[in-house]
């Protein structure tokens, strides 16, 4: 028998926790001015840990790999490299990401979900959890069987749950990821599938209008298809799936989820079909400035922690993010006002304080049929 991830994974809404948090906030900002756009930020954490003093520790960045069967319609440049070298370069830190996450203390681990071709040597940094060798071309049937679409859901929250720390950053990669990401949030989020992909704004006419054909003969064949499971399997890649698994645990966990990319944020529209409340426990960051993150964010009601205005692999934007969310951690947890330690939580009588743990009870692992 499973458990559904919905009962295990709790609202952060929380009235009375709240105003002690801006009441907190609000005695800071008298002694030392407003904090701006930190101090919701703030409060969401508290929300998140059911606590006044959210501690976060051992942040990991997770980037899943994945190829798609859809890209031997012709719809990617002949200039994309393939997902393995990408992989290859994350691993030897010649992109920006392994550097800006070592330079922030996040721990960065590759996930090979379903890469085409494997990286030629092993890597502390590899975790090798691949389903397929690519997913099939969803024009013509679907990209993943269910069998294919739940292993791949249990093998991120396996990942998930495995996981150290608290705080847990997730993104996607791949050839055809984006194209992948897109039509999932389309069908999901009931939105133009044009807004949706990504593109370069010099690509030509002719190549957006191809990749346009492609995509919306693909949405036709599976017409009929609207259950969260059954539109990941019929688009999605192994990336997705696992960032979606990733996160139902996380949220169960009452973690901090980090979404970079169109692939996390179309693995977070397939989590709160099937969990509503994971969406409370996510911050969002971007890794580039591309119109259709914009669209992507909206579709979910969401906004970029920090925009700098980058064009690179999807996660590098979070380790830049990550100072503002310790920061914003920091305000409730660091910053001295003169008084007495204080509760964690409102209504606690500092007497009480000794036998009150800061830890959060044990919650469940969702587990997917």
């Amino acid at each position: 028998m499973t458990t559904s991830p919905h009962s295990l994974i709790s609202p952060t809404a929380n009235p009375v926790l709240e105003r002690a948090l801006r009441d907190k906030l609000r005695r800071r900002s008298q002694a030392a001015g407003s904090l701006g756009e930190l101090e919701p930020l703030a409060i969401r954490l508290g929300l998140m840990q059911n606590t006044l003093k959210p501690r976060l520790h051992e942040p990991q960045i997770v980037v899943f790999a994945a190829d798609h069967g859809l890209v031997v319609d012709g719809i990617v440049p002949p200039e994309q490299p393939p997902t393995h070298e990408t992989v290859r370069r994350l691993l030897a830190g010649r992109l920006p990401l392994p550097v800006f996450a070592r330079l922030q203390h996040m721990r960065l681990t590759v996930v090979d979900a379903g890469m085409a071709d494997a990286v030629a040597l092993p890597h502390e940094h590899l975790l090798v959890r691949k389903i397929a060798h690519g997913t099939r071309n969803c024009r013509v049937g679907a990209a993943m069987n269910l069998d294919q679409a739940h292993a791949a859901l249990r093998a991120g929250m396996e990942i998930g749950d495995a996981l150290d720390g608290n705080a847990v950053a997730c993104a996607g990669l791949g050839v055809g990821a984006s194209e992948s990401a897109a039509l999932v949030l389309s069908r999901l989020c009931d939105r133009p599938l044009r807004e949706l992909l990504l593109r370069s704004p010099d690509m030509p006419a002719e190549e957006l209008d191809h990749l346009l054909l492609v995509g919306q003969a693909a949405q036709a064949r599976h017409r009929e298809v609207q259950d969260a499971i059954e539109v990941l399997a019929s688009f999605g890649g192994f990336e997705i799936a696992m960032i979606t698994g990733l996160m139902l645990v996380a949220a169960s966990k009452r973690h901090l989820v980090l979404v970079d990319g169109l692939p996390a944020l179309a693995a977070l529209a397939v989590a709160c079909r099937v969990a509503p409340p994971v969406i409370d426990y996510c911050v969002f960051s971007r890794s580039h400035g591309r119109p259709s993150l914009d669209h992507a964010l909206q579709c979910l009601h969401a906004s970029a922690l920090l925009e700098v205005g980058l064009d690179s692999v999807d996660g590098t934007g979070a380790p830049l993010a990550w100072p503002l969310v310790r920061g914003a951690a920091a305000l409730l947890t660091e910053v001295a006002e003169g008084e007495e330690a204080g509760p964690s939580r409102p209504g606690v009588s500092a007497s009480l304080m000794p036998t009150l743990s800061d830890e959060l009870p044990t919650v469940g692992v969702p587990t997917v049929a």
